[in-house]
């Protein structure tokens, strides 16, 4: 395997060391220094009347005396790590597809669906999720899972069939099913509804740098070890998470009465019948869901095979589509709190991203400029905006339900994200192969054109007017 990255090795060591070392480092600061002024403000009460038992009352005691930045090393961190390794196992076969393919023999169909079994198990964890992260707290749901996720790393790791790569990357799906929605959750917990956008921004930007990190990086060790190893890696790094979120990361009590799981589940009638939830949900739904099948697989084929770029320059696309991911998402969150002060609602700013978004895939989908990374870099810093519609959405509901509105929304998701991820792979396989073993690029476009039409109508969907609640 060395030998045949030895063509690329000194260029990728070169320009994909020091520069993302230095990307890396620059987020990094301007993450911390959001985290500072976002951890010191002092959480507002909620509007409900509720009496405090002395067992409460001696738990909002002890919880005042956590400074700014006790809050961001216990819960931020251990949290934003496990959505950085959540990213990272989303976007690593972008990178290492042309092994998996010549390993094991797949084609465009079966690396699709290898590809999004991952996000199949991820989808269909969600509603149970949302009760759990309700019934149970962020910290114990998120130190279980985990445990899936490093198990299914080390099935990977071990595979040699295509069935058995498909359940490694099933059960790392339903590992890190958690992994945004557990941080979400903790952010509703421990900071004012004010600044969630640009919080769960900030957990996004840091799953921005696990996608900057399954690219040219990954390029970089694939040079020394296999992808195998780099697996079983990352299902130590994965259990050392969980051991981190399970010790550092507190409880913070409350005295208020969990319903039954009966009663959980009957109230998730109120989200499905919620008017605002089917106004926003399938828009955000059908954004993330091209975002993920895009970023997470295929933009490196239509790199290779569209735009015919080497491996080199691929990788460096990728850790540009990545980084840019990273701070499109820390952006649109502290921009869309900043516009609010201007009385711009959070929708009209989602509006006007998502008309961008859908204008940067046709630039892509119809080759206006196939060897142009500007319209990648546009389509990975609005391919998140659509987060900062969970801040809405949230609001019209009671804190106790919020994890179950966000598990709701990506139920649509990532199921969204299976479907899209298999059949752009399936599309692609309906067209004949190019003598070298290229995709037809006749092929990316009906695919990539199917993602984008879900978009379309959806955002046809939202911008329609309702007088009426969904019965």
């Amino acid at each position: 395997m060395i030998l045949n990255f030895l063509a690329v090795k000194r260029y990728n060591l070169r320009a994909t060391i020091l520069w993302p070392s230095t990307a890396i480092k620059a987020n990094l600061i301007v993450f911390a220094t959001s985290f500072f002024i976002t951890a010191g403000q002092k959480p507002q009460k909620r509007s409900q009347k509720r009496e405090q038992s002395p067992d409460h009352r001696g738990n909002e005691s002890t919880l005042a005396k956590i400074t700014p930045g006790k809050l961001v090393i216990l819960v931020f961190i251990p949290f934003a790590a496990g959505y950085f390794l959540s990213y990272l196992f989303r976007s690593t076969n972008a990178i290492i597809a042309p092994q998996l393919t010549s390993e094991v023999g797949l084609d465009a169909g079966d690396l699709g669906f290898l590809t999004a079994t991952y996000f199949l198990t991820f989808s269909l964890f969600q509603i149970p999720l949302g009760i759990l992260l309700d019934r149970y707290g962020p910290r114990k749901v998120q130190t279980i899972l985990l445990l899936f996720a490093a198990f299914g790393a080390v099935l990977f790791s071990i595979g040699t069939s295509t069935t058995i790569l498909a359940m490694g990357r099933g059960f790392i799906g339903l590992g890190v099913a958690g992994c945004l929605m557990a941080a979400v959750k903790a952010a509703t917990i421990w900071f004012d509804d004010r600044h969630w956008p640009l919080i769960n921004g900030s957990f996004l930007a840091i799953g921005g740098l696990g996608a900057v990190t399954a690219t040219a990086p990954l390029e970089v060790m694939l040079a020394f070890v296999s992808w195998r190893d780099i697996f079983l890696f990352l299902a130590a790094a994965t259990v050392m998470v969980s051991l981190l979120i399970f010790i550092i990361v507190p409880e913070r009590k409350t005295n208020i009465l969990l319903p039954t799981l009966k009663h959980q589940i009957i109230e998730l009638g109120s989200i499905y019948t919620n008017q605002e939830f089917w106004k926003c949900a399938p828009l955000i739904s059908t954004s993330l869901a091209a975002n993920m099948a895009i970023q997470g697989l295929w933009a490196g084929p239509w790199l290779k095979d569209v735009a015919k770029l080497d491996r080199g320059p691929i990788a460096e696309y990728l850790l540009l589509l990545a980084l840019a991911l990273a701070a499109g998402s820390l952006l649109t969150g502290a921009l869309a709190n900043w516009l609010e002060k201007f009385k711009i609602s959070l929708l009209t700013f989602f509006t006007v991203s998502m008309l961008f978004f859908m204008a940067s895939q046709l630039v892509i989908i119809f080759e206006l400029a196939p060897a142009s990374i500007l319209p990648w870099l546009g389509f990975g810093l609005l391919a998140n905006s659509a987060m900062v519609v969970y801040a809405h959405l949230t609001r019209f509901f009671p804190n106790e339900l919020s994890g179950r509105v966000i598990t709701a929304v990506n139920v649509m998701t990532f199921g969204g994200v299976f479907l899209i991820q298999y059949l752009i792979g399936e599309i692609i396989n309906f067209f004949p192969t190019e003598q070298t073993g290229a995709y037809s690029s006749e092929g990316f476009f009906w695919g990539f054109g199917l993602a984008f039409l879900t978009q379309f109508l959806s955002f046809i969907w939202y911008i329609f007017p309702r007088n009426r609640k969904v019965a």
